[in-house]
């Protein structure tokens, strides 16, 4: 469902342009449409624009300092080598730079996806590290899914097990490769719908963990997660990725059609379609409510503590992770 629906959006952006049309910045003729503008440009200033934005909201957000050594967590999907397409492009001269490859286990999917991350690694002079799922809790993705399926309960989705146990390896894998930062290549159509998931749960904690910096604690064991690509759409950046010739794998999860952002996704498309620039403003408002909701009693109330089992940064005694893999030895 969700890989159909990008493709429709990413389709918006290239119709719409007539044989005459020109690029806001030359005289070329046009080849995208931003109907949020509504704006048009022809190939070379509609790259200028994105990486434009990239930096600005570094810049804006003073997301990656001079001599930090930053960790850029690969997929090997669009957005995430985009991501560090970028950060090699504007700070390899000023900064550190490593990939962290997290193996989830899924067989045809990611082990196709990773060998694009690779590629693009060695392409790049960039180092990486790979990690498996398999040698950390001794469980595969694919085995975890056929466990959730025949057990007698109802356990929520593969994709809220597979996300938590693939952010604590990040974590855990960021400390040891001694980063300063961490870079998740998060755009502006994945924030907005964690903000309206977490919104309509009643889940202010994760509600504010959205945003160009994850999380609102700093807490020693928890390396500050960054995202320079938080201001910038799903479909732009799939876009920007093709003219570039960033090599990527398209291919969707064959467990996302599960995820509970699926249906969030979809309505905000919707949304920007009737309306366009509904996406920009919903991401402003949170920008602007964030800090007077930081300042609540519920959520000065939670501290962060390291887990009992595992040392990681949790607000309970036991982390989230822990707890599944708990449960999952017990399938």
């Amino acid at each position: 469902m969700g890989c159909e629906v990008m493709q429709e959006a990413l389709q918006e952006i290239k119709k719409g342009i007539r044989k005459g049309d020109k690029c806001l910045k030359c005289n070329r003729q046009a080849k995208v449409l931003l109907p949020y503008g509504p704006q048009k440009f022809c190939e070379k200033h509609f790259i200028e624009l994105i990486e434009k934005r990239f930096r600005n909201t570094v810049r804006r957000y003073k997301l990656i300092k001079p001599n930090e050594k930053l960790v850029v967590a690969v997929s090997g999907g669009k957005d995430s080598l985009t991501a560090l397409y970028l950060t090699q492009k504007f700070f390899r001269k000023t900064n550190s730079i490593v990939a962290l490859l997290i193996d989830e286990g899924i067989r045809g999917y990611r082990d196709k996806a990773l060998k694009f991350a690779i590629k693009n690694c060695n392409a790049w002079d960039i180092p990486y590290k790979l990690v498996k799922f398999k040698d950390e809790f001794g469980f595969s993705m694919s085995q975890i899914y056929r466990k959730m399926q025949k057990a007698k309960q109802n356990l929520g989705s593969a994709c809220a097990f597979c996300g938590t146990l693939r952010r604590t390896l990040i974590n855990k894998y960021s400390k040891r490769l001694k980063a300063d930062k961490l870079i998740t290549g998060h755009n502006l159509d994945d924030e907005l719908q964690s903000i309206l998931m977490n919104a309509c749960d009643n889940d202010l904690v994760r509600f504010l963990r959205c945003g160009p910096v994850s999380g609102v604690k700093s807490f020693t064991q928890f390396v500050q997660r960054i995202k320079p690509l938080c201001e910038i759409p799903e479909n732009e950046i799939m876009l920007y990725a093709d003219y570039v010739g960033i090599e990527y794998y398209s291919a969707c999860c064959p467990f996302r059609s599960e995820a509970k952002r699926n249906a969030y996704r979809k309505v905000l498309n919707s949304l920007e379609r009737a309306y366009p620039g509904t996406k920009f403003s919903l991401w402003n408002f949170f920008l602007q409510v964030k800090p007077m909701l930081l300042e609540s009693k519920q959520f000065k109330m939670l501290e962060l503590k390291e887990c009992k089992l595992c040392s990681e940064p949790t607000v309970s005694e036991i982390c989230d992770a822990c707890k599944k893999l708990k449960l999952l030895r017990k399938l």
